[in-house]
C-alpha cells in the first residue's frame, strides 16, 4: 500500500475517533432519550463510562435507591407517585440497566411491558397490589389479596386457574366467593351451610351408598347436578348416580 493511502486512512480513522468522542450522540446514539432525559442528549458521559456502557452507579448519581418512587432527582416530593407503594428499595440488586433503557432504538429491542419479579426481595414478591391496581370486574371485586393462588409472575393473563376444571358454577352455585372460600383462602373451600351440606347429613347419605371419603366434595362431584359424578363410566351420571335413582324409584313404589 502506498505510504500516502496508509496516511490517509490513518488521518480518517484518528478523525472518526475524535468524533466519536467529541459527538458521540451524533455518532453511535442508538436513538432519542425519554423526556426526563433529554436534558442529556449532548451528554452521553453523564450516563456511559468511555468503553464500558452504562453502570448502575452513575444513574445512582442522580437517582438515589433510597428516593426513588417517593422523590424527584431534586429532592421534591412526587406528587403523583407511579406506585403506591416504592419497591426499588427492595430489590435484591441495584442493577439498573436490567430493567431500564432509555434509549428509544434500544428499547424497541427490549419486551415491554415486563418486569422480572426475581429481583425483588422475596418477602416483596406478595405485595402485588402494591405496584398493580386489581381489575375492577365481579370477580376481583370480591378478592383482596392472594394473587399467586390464580396468577403467575411471569405472566398475568391467562391466568393459571380454571375454576370449570374443578367445579361449574352453575344454578345456584354462581354465587360470592366467600360462600364457599373462607377468609379469602382460595386454596380451600367448604360446600357446608347451604342447602343440607352438614357435616352429619352429608355423612348420612354417602355412608347409605358406601362412600367413606366425603370430605372432598368435588373429587366426585362437578356442576350443580348431583348426579353428575366425575370419573364415573355410564351414562353421564355414573354408577353412584344410577344407584341414587333406583333409591328413588324403589320409594316412590
Amino acid at each position: 500500500m502506498k505510504p500516502w493511502l496508509k496516511f490517509v486512512l490513518a488521518a480518517n480513522l484518528f478523525a472518526l475517533a475524535v468524533l466519536v468522542f467529541v459527538y458521540p450522540h451524533l455518532m453511535v446514539g442508538p436513538g432519542k432519550l425519554i423526556p426526563g432525559h433529554s436534558q442529556l442528549e449532548t451528554d452521553c458521559f453523564a450516563c456511559h463510562a468511555p468503553l464500558r456502557g452504562v453502570s448502575s452507579e452513575r444513574c445512582a448519581t442522580c437517582h438515589k435507591p433510597a428516593e426513588i418512587g417517593r422523590l424527584t432527582t431534586t429532592g421534591q416530593p412526587l406528587t403523583k407517585p407511579l406506585t403506591s407503594t416504592p419497591f426499588h428499595q427492595k430489590l435484591t440488586s441495584q442493577n439498573c440497566v436490567a430493567c431500564h433503557s432509555d434509549h428509544a432504538g434500544v428499547s424497541r429491542y427490549h419486551t415491554k411491558g415486563r418486569f422480572d419479579h426475581t429481583l425483588l426481595q422475596t418477602s416483596a414478591r406478595s405485595e402485588c397490589q402494591g405496584c398493580h391496581k386489581s381489575p375492577d370486574d365481579s370477580l376481583h371485586r370480591q378478592i383482596s389479596g392472594n394473587c399467586s393462588q390464580c396468577h403467575t409472575q411471569e405472566k398475568w393473563v391467562p391466568a393459571t386457574f380454571d375454576h370449570n376444571k374443578y367445579f361449574v358454577l352453575d344454578r345456584d352455585h354462581n354465587t360470592r366467593c366467600v360462600t364457599c372460600h373462607v377468609r379469602n383462602d382460595y386454596k380451600r373451600y367448604t360446600c357446608y351451610g347451604c342447602h343440607e351440606h352438614t357435616p352429619a347429613n352429608i355423612r348420612r347419605e354417602h355412608v347409605e351408598e358406601g362412600i367413606r371419603d366425603f370430605d372432598n366434595c368435588v373429587e366426585c362431584h362437578r356442576s350443580a347436578d348431583e348426579d353428575d359424578i366425575r370419573n364415573r363410566p355410564g351414562d353421564g351420571r355414573g354408577e353412584r348416580g344410577d344407584e341414587r335413582e333406583r333409591r328413588k324409584r324403589d320409594h316412590d313404589d
